[in-house]
């Protein structure tokens, strides 16, 4: 598989904490002050995000534990965060090894639910969000967002462009097991086919339930959803 373009994780943090804290990180280091100037890209990162106090994290999360616990990059996050944009040959099959080592496939195999609820869940962005109001999962089911970066009911009118358009997905696969494990595959870890997508492990990382899943993927799947009309 070629290299790939990469999208970067923890160095983002970089441009918007500079952003947010001002040239002061650019000024000359005073005697017991920090120098940048003089770290790699990786240190300053590190430095930026966990140290100079841009990011409020001790504040609680959904999923337990505080926002420090978000920003600290599993393995496969690590990988992908390759500066210059090219991700060798060997690190994209290290990506797609460490994603596949992950997945777990639901009892009894994949299957689908509910279209209808699935159509709810593939509009909500609700979810996950924490700062001056965090979302409550107690009072709401936290959504998959699928149209901030898919087309997917072709009489939509918002949707995102940042992945492929979904229109008819199911129409040329059906509903055999081979269809409902690809596409379970995917939403739960989708960096088993596309190495560093920038698309969430909606599975893997806990964002949505296997029930939720099911019925995205009825959604995609069912020939009576209007992605298949």
């Amino acid at each position: 598989m070629p290299g790939q373009s990469v999208r970067w994780g923890l160095p983002l943090a970089v441009s918007a904490a500079l952003f947010t804290t001002g040239c002061q990180f650019f000024g000359d280091a005073g005697e017991g002050e920090t120098d940048i100037a003089a770290m790699e890209t990786d240190e300053l990162v590190e430095h930026i995000v966990f140290e100079s106090d841009s990011y409020r994290l001790d504040q609680p999360v959904q999923e337990g534990g505080s926002a420090r616990g978000r920003m600290e990059q599993d393995d496969l996050q690590r990988a992908c965060s390759v500066v210059g944009g090219e991700l060798p040959d060997d690190q994209v099959q290290e990506v797609i090894t460490l994603a596949r080592e992950s997945y777990e496939a639901p009892p009894g195999g994949p299957r689908l639910g509910d279209w209808e609820r699935g159509a709810e869940l593939a509009r909500s962005g609700y979810g996950f969000r924490v700062g001056h109001r965090n979302d409550d999962h107690s009072t709401r089911t936290p959504g998959g967002n699928c149209y901030a970066c898919h087309q997917m009911d072709p009489n939509e009118p918002i949707y995102g462009t940042i992945g492929p358009s979904l229109v008819g997905y199911g129409s040329g696969r059906g509903t055999d097991e081979a269809s409902l494990r690809y596409a379970h595959e995917v939403i739960s870890n989708p960096h088993q086919y596309f190495p560093c997508t920038e698309m969430p492990r909606f599975g893997a990382n806990e964002l949505l339930s296997e029930r939720e899943i099911s019925h995205i993927m009825a959604y995609l799947l069912d020939p009576e959803s209007p992605v298949n009309q």
